[in-house]
C-alpha cells in the first residue's frame, strides 16, 4: 500500500454561491501524530477539515496526497462532533463500516463484538444505538470509524458536550490509535485536550492558516498577536 503523507495543500478553497467559506490554504502535513486545529468560532474549522475529508467541494488550488486522491479517501474516515446513528443495534451500528467493504455477517460481528469489549459497550450490544447516552454514542462512533483500521481519521470536536469521564475515554480511544499509526487531525475549542492531544497546532482565523506549528512551542510562545489573544481567553476578530 501507497503511504498517502505527506498532505501538500496550496491555495485550498472552498467556497459556496461565490463566498469562500475556508482558504486559500497552504499547509504541508507529515504521516505521523496528532495535528489539532484550533480557532474561534465561526473561523471555518469543521469545513477544513471535511475539505481536506473531500467532503466539502474544492473550488480553488489543490490538495494532493502522496499516494493519490482515491486511495487516499479509502484509508480515511471522519467522526462527526454530533454522531450519526444508524437505526441499527449497537453491535451492527459498529460492524456496518466492515460489511460495506465486503466483510461476512459473522466475521463482521466477531470484530464489532471485540471493539465493544475494549470501549464498555459489550453489555449493550442488541441494543439500539439511538437510545445510548451521547458519551456512549460518541464512543460508538469512534470505534466505527477505527474498525476499519484507517490511515487518517479526522475528528470534528471530538469530545464536545461531553463530561469528564467520558472526555477521558475519548482521548484513551484516540491515544490508543495514535499508538497503532493512526493520523489523527481534530478540531477542538478545548485548550485543555489540545494540550494533552496535540503534536502540533493549526491555529484558524477568518478560514485561513494563520499559524502553525509544534504544540509545544504554540502554547508556550505563540508569534502571533492573534494566537496570544486567542489563547488568554480574548475575542479574535
Amino acid at each position: 500500500m501507497s503511504a498517502l503523507f505527506p498532505l501538500k495543500i496550496r491555495g485550498a478553497q472552498t467556497s459556496r454561491r461565490g463566498k469562500v467559506l475556508v482558504g486559500p490554504i497552504d499547509l504541508d502535513l507529515d504521516g505521523a501524530g496528532v495535528t489539532v486545529v484550533i480557532g474561534p468560532n465561526g473561523s471555518g474549522k469543521t469545513t477544513m477539515l471535511r475539505l481536506l475529508h473531500g467532503t466539502a467541494r474544492l473550488t480553488g488550488g489543490t490538495i494532493e496526497w502522496a499516494c493519490g486522491t482515491q486511495e487516499a479517501r479509502h484509508h480515511q474516515a471522519f467522526v462527526f462532533q454530533r454522531p450519526v446513528m444508524l437505526r441499527r443495534s449497537v453491535i451492527d451500528n459498529i460492524a456496518y463500516p466492515l460489511r460495506m467493504r465486503g466483510t461476512a455477517r459473522k466475521a463482521a460481528h466477531k470484530q464489532a463484538s471485540d471493539w465493544a469489549e475494549r470501549i464498555g459497550l459489550d453489555h449493550m450490544l442488541d441494543r439500539s444505538a439511538n437510545v445510548l447516552s451521547g458519551g456512549e454514542q460518541q464512543k460508538l462512533a469512534l470505534v466505527r470509524a477505527l474498525i476499519t483500521k484507517p490511515k487518517v481519521l479526522f475528528l470534528d470536536e471530538p469530545s464536545a458536550s461531553l463530561d469528564g469521564r467520558a472526555m477521558r475515554e475519548i482521548e484513551e480511544i484516540l491515544l490508543s490509535a495514535k499508538q497503532a499509526g493512526t493520523r489523527l487531525i481534530l478540531s477542538t475549542h478545548d485548550f485543555g485536550q489540545a494540550r494533552r492531544l496535540a503534536d502540533e497546532v493549526v491555529f484558524l482565523l477568518h478560514g485561513r492558516v494563520h499559524e502553525q506549528g509544534p504544540a509545544v512551542e504554540f502554547f508556550e510562545a505563540p508569534k502571533t498577536a492573534q494566537a496570544r489573544a486567542f489563547l488568554k481567553g480574548d475575542i479574535v476578530e
